[in-house]
């Protein structure tokens, strides 16, 4: 097999390179900069170059390659090159080819169109590795443009309550979605300090934002009322959000196709919207590689295993990585804890 599972993460032996590995390694791809796929310690990286700067500043100074999609580099006879995965800006499927045989490992990914990933594009390959964060057939996403309508209608309904409304999603990849099809005519578009850093940072790559405002200590609280707040998940019930009162929250996640997870969070208003693929989705992608073995990461992974076994007639199995699909909380590094 060119690809293995073992405690470090998912291993090429061929080219001594693991992809998105959870302890430290010699040689690491990268397949995007969220914090459970791109870990700290590694002695060399490589990943698509829109993820170098957020990887710099999530881990630090370390030795990163930059490549292209499809771009390919071999390393001992292996071919490899990274293709868009559609999940945030910068994320990328690894491709492997060794004497005939090919691998894609995808990652995170969704296809759906956000406007600012670049989109998905399915991989001819003989084995595929997926995640299954949406595995089960009640995750069926709405389409996406109405999502966004659906926020600003909620924006403009608070505003003429004299609320300050504030969404909540991850600062990488989740934030930057949702500002970018927020309409700045109903009013002032307000950032968490984790949001800012990489929304400056994206900015810098080539992402085009509507203008925001950095939220700081003596910010004059009256200005909230009837603008909006585009916070992290770590922002929910914590001190910081008393200065926005009156107030209402919304949480922008595929798991809000569960009303029962809005009210455990405590949010008025959910929206369904993820950087993962639903469960459409998910099959569309493994039909589209022709890959006849799947390797089920992350997620609904026996259920998901078991229908592409029983329904599609393919080889799935269900691999134990740590990855951490999609949560409604967010993992405590310095670039997200909350400003004061």
């Amino acid at each position: 097999m060119l690809l293995k599972f073992d405690p470090y993460g998912i291993y090429c032996p061929q080219a001594n390179v693991y992809i998105d590995p959870w302890k430290p390694v010699k040689n690491a791809i990268i397949t995007h900069a969220h914090a459970d796929h791109a870990k700290w310690g590694n002695e060399n990286y490589l990943s698509h170059h829109l993820s170098i700067p957020i990887l710099k500043f999530r881990l630090g100074d370390i030795n990163v390659q930059g490549v292209e999609y499809g771009e390919e580099i071999i390393i001992n006879g292996v071919k490899i090159s990274l293709h868009p995965a559609g999940h945030i800006p910068g994320s990328a499927q690894v491709r492997l080819e060794y004497k005939g045989e090919i691998w894609c490992a995808s990652g995170d990914y969704k296809l759906q169109l956000d406007g600012i990933s670049t989109p998905f594009e399915p991989v001819r390959c003989h084995h595929f590795v997926t995640e299954s964060t949406f595995g089960l057939p009640i995750y069926r996403f709405p389409d996406s443009q109405t999502v966004h309508q659906d926020m600003n209608d909620w924006w403009l309904k608070n505003k003429e309550e004299e609320k300050t409304s504030v969404i909540i999603g991850y600062a990488l990849g989740k934030a930057q979605r949702i500002i970018k099809h927020l309409d700045p005519a109903i009013g002032t578009i307000y950032t968490h300090g984790a949001v800012d850093n990489l929304n400056r940072i994206l900015e810098k790559t080539g992402l085009e934002l509507p203008p925001t405002k950095r939220i700081i200590s003596d910010t004059n609280k009256s200005l909230f009322k009837g603008n909006i707040v585009v916070a992290p998940p770590s922002a929910i019930g914590s001190p910081w959000m008393k200065r926005f009162l009156p107030y209402s929250v919304a949480i922008c996640s595929g798991w809000m196709q569960l009303r029962g997870t809005r009210r455990r969070k405590s949010a008025d208003r959910g929206f369904v919207l993820s950087d993962h693929a639903d469960w459409a989705g998910l099959n569309q992608a493994i039909k589209e590689t022709g890959a006849e073995n799947v390797y089920v990461t992350h997620g609904y992974k026996s259920a998901f295993a078991k229908w592409l076994r029983e329904n599609l007639h393919i080889n799935a199995v269900e691999v134990d990585t740590l990855y951490e699909g999609e949560s409604l909380n967010e993992s405590t590094t310095p670039e997200n804890e909350i400003d004061s």
